[in-house]
């Protein structure tokens, strides 16, 4: 049987939470919302469904892929048959097994550049804003002269200085897009670092680069993934592009953008060795946007209630 005393202990108020557990959790709630409200978006399932399909073409085309990516089945610019479904190209390789074949070039290089360009202009974009004052204004203005140069020309000029290698050709894209990359973490950064969580962490004596890990970053993770939809629809138009350009992957390798390069001169003959690497990329592409646009909308809430767009 309980006494008055232990009675009196369990009506007793609880002890309110500490500012950055309240916090933590609510940023939690918020974006099982937003994904949510994301996925309830049709432009997001269609989004993801393209990617997961080109995604699927990309790992395992070359498995299923009727011949080897360097091998002569036909005489050059054959239109489609029996033995070749999509044709040949310029010196008589497989249109389909190359196409099945150049997709994890571009995932692989889109990927890796839009995620150490990520990871760069985070870091910037958080130390700078956190910082504040002469660090903020040094490391904005030293990012102002990396953007001063369009981004193409950025990655031509140290592709064609250093050599179309596929890992420079990732870090150069990666480059690229670190300043805009902390442009954006900078600012979602100075609408966090005044809040009561951040100061309560401060007045105990937390460490900044703890305080930047555990409290900042999760707080600026909404807007960051869609700018990675962006960078990586970005990163992909301009690995193509480079390819196009003979400035990405040289032959014989197996690659979307080189195979418009190669065959440009023969689309009038046989158009399908360009049509369809042109097709894959552009829907690689809107897949992407169409992703990053749906959780953009969710996280300003447009159309969240009726989710029709």
């Amino acid at each position: 049987m309980s006494t008055p005393m232990e009675n009196s202990v369990d009506l007793l108020p609880e002890g309110p939470e500490i500012p950055h557990v309240t916090a933590s959790r609510r940023h939690r709630r918020e974006w099982v919302q937003t994904a949510k409200a994301a996925w309830a978006l049709r432009r997001t399932k269609i989004g993801v469904g393209l990617f997961l399909v080109i995604l699927a073409i990309a790992l395992f085309g070359p498995l299923i892929a009727p011949y080897g990516p360097t091998e002569f089945v036909g005489k050059p610019y054959r239109m489609p048959s029996a033995t070749a479904w999509l044709g040949t190209d310029n010196l008589g390789r497989d249109v389909l097994t190359r196409v099945l074949n150049g997709g994890r070039t571009v995932f692989s290089l889109s990927l890796t550049a839009t995620a150490v360009g990520m990871a760069m202009g985070i870091l910037l974009g958080m130390f700078a804003g956190y910082s504040r004052r002469s660090v903020d204004d040094f490391t904005m203005r030293a990012l102002d002269i990396v953007m001063a140069f369009p981004h193409i020309v950025f990655v031509l000029l140290i592709v064609a200085a250093l050599g179309p290698r596929p890992w420079l050709i990732a870090l150069a894209v990666a480059i690229g897009h670190a300043p805009r990359v902390a442009r954006v973490a900078r600012g979602a950064t100075l609408e966090i670092v005044g809040r009561d969580f951040i100061l309560a962490s401060e007045m105990l004596g937390t460490a900044k680069w703890r305080i930047m890990v555990t409290e900042l970053f999760p707080n600026i993770t909404s807007p960051m993934f869609v700018e990675f939809g962006l960078r990586l629809a970005y990163s992909i138009g301009t690995i193509a592009a480079l390819s196009f350009l003979g400035f990405g992957l040289q032959p014989p390798a197996a690659d979307w953008g080189l195979m418009i390069n190669e065959n440009r001169i023969g689309v009038a003959v046989q158009p399908y060795s360009v049509f369809v690497p042109v097709v894959m990329i552009a829907l690689l592409t809107i897949a992407v946007s169409l992703i990053a646009d749906g959780l953009a909308r969710a996280i300003i809430g447009i159309d969240r209630r009726t989710g029709t767009e």
